[in-house]
């Protein structure tokens, strides 16, 4: 490997970069563990590297440890999530790095998983080896947003994703949205959505422009694709009922079109009854089947109740430089009951960025307080 030169903390700075460069190759594959890469140095050489490819495979320390051999002893450890330090489906990495004879540890971020929480690094430290936290802290915490947002708040992180016209429509007045952006922009969203577990639209969108919600393959990896639709009114032939290649879950109410269901599951579609079918709900089942984040592709209406309800963190709009007017043309997000410009949401950490012709404005929403910003009004058909 190529000798490292560099004053101390540059080249940790560095070496924790080379981490979440590495751990970035498994984007999309890890749910319900986080994105982790690791790289072992000794004597200024890279000497092991590895990251973790999915749930059940082993960490990255491991993959890079094996790669390291005995050239692990008196070496530095690099790793952009602390260690773990108990049993899962694989055993501690804290225990396999004290086993190698590790001399030093540099972590970016300390895991927020009550399992671990500092543990790891308290037995690295009671094992006489030097630890250093906070490398790089910021984009290791950006890199599993997703992953901390499940474990802090046991839910999902939720990215909605839309497309509007410079005048803020996603469609004209007779429901025409095809295309709303240019190529360059529509290849974005299919490597999004290339890094997510799960996409909702809602029945409307079926209806309206019978989406594939795949990556075009741009990945290997396609998201679990979600329709919620409260009475079934759906088309029987569609592209997301064909589940040779990625799976479709359709969540519906308790009264739903029995024969609907029936023809949907005959075609390999899970129908999904819930006895309140909100965004709440929905991402409390995608919780549980192990998602980690969530792409909202959804109109208006469900938007805003996907936004009421907390189930949105992320915001991407892609904004293209037209102009379609119409009073009735339908807008991203619908009715939220807020009546005053006081009263808006705001997005922080806001980053612009020209696709083509078009601009993405991305941000996270500001939480003003706890609860949902309005009484929730039902799921559309």
């Amino acid at each position: 490997m190529e000798l490292l030169v560099g004053e101390q903390g540059e080249l940790d700075r560095n070496l924790l970069q080379r981490c979440l460069e590495l751990a970035r190759q498994a984007i999309g594959q890890t749910a319900p563990n986080p994105l982790v890469g690791c790289v072992i140095v000794r004597d200024g050489q890279i000497v092991g590297e590895g990251f973790h490819p999915k749930a059940g495979q082993p960490h990255a320390e491991v993959f890079a440890l094996r790669a390291a051999g005995d050239r692990a002893q008196n070496a530095t450890l690099y790793v952009n999530l602390e260690p773990c330090n108990h049993y899962g489906r694989t055993p501690p990495c804290s225990e396999a790095i004290v086993a190698a004879g590790i001399r030093r540890v540099v972590v970016g971020m300390v895991d927020p998983n009550p399992q671990v929480a500092g543990s790891g690094l308290d037995r690295l430290r009671a094992a006489g080896i030097e630890v250093v936290v906070g490398v790089e802290e910021a984009d290791c915490q950006t890199l599993n947003e997703a992953f901390v947002h499940r474990i802090l708040h046991h839910r999902p992180f939720g990215i909605l994703k839309y497309a509007m016209t410079l005048d803020g429509k996603i469609a004209a007045t007779t429901g025409h949205s095809g295309w709303v952006t240019g190529a360059a922009a529509r290849n974005r969203v299919h490597h999004l959505r290339s890094t997510c577990d799960a996409v909702i639209i809602g029945g409307n969108t079926v209806r309206k422009d019978n989406p594939h919600l795949t990556t075009h393959d741009v990945s290997d990896h396609n998201p679990l694709r979600v329709v919620m639709s409260r009475s079934l009114d759906l088309p029987t032939v569609a592209h997301l009922w064909n589940t040779k290649t990625v799976s479709t879950i359709v969540f519906t109410g308790l009264g739903a079109n029995s024969e609907v269901q029936e023809t949907l599951t005959n075609q390999g579609v899970e129908v999904v009854r819930l006895d309140s079918l909100t965004p709440t709900q929905v991402m409390a089942d995608l919780y549980d089947r192990g998602c980690l984040s969530v792409l909202w592709e959804c109109g208006g209406m469900l938007t805003a109740q996907a936004i009421d309800q907390r189930c949105v963190q992320k915001v991407l709009a892609f904004i293209a430089p037209k102009i379609i007017g119409g009073v009735g043309a339908p807008s991203p997000v619908g009715d939220l009951g807020l009546v005053a410009m006081t009263e808006a949401l705001t997005l922080e950490r806001l980053e612009w960025e020209a696709i083509g012709s078009d601009f993405l404005l991305q941000g996270y929403l500001k939480v003003k307080s706890e609860g949902s910003i309005q009484n929730s009004k039902e799921v559309p058909q």
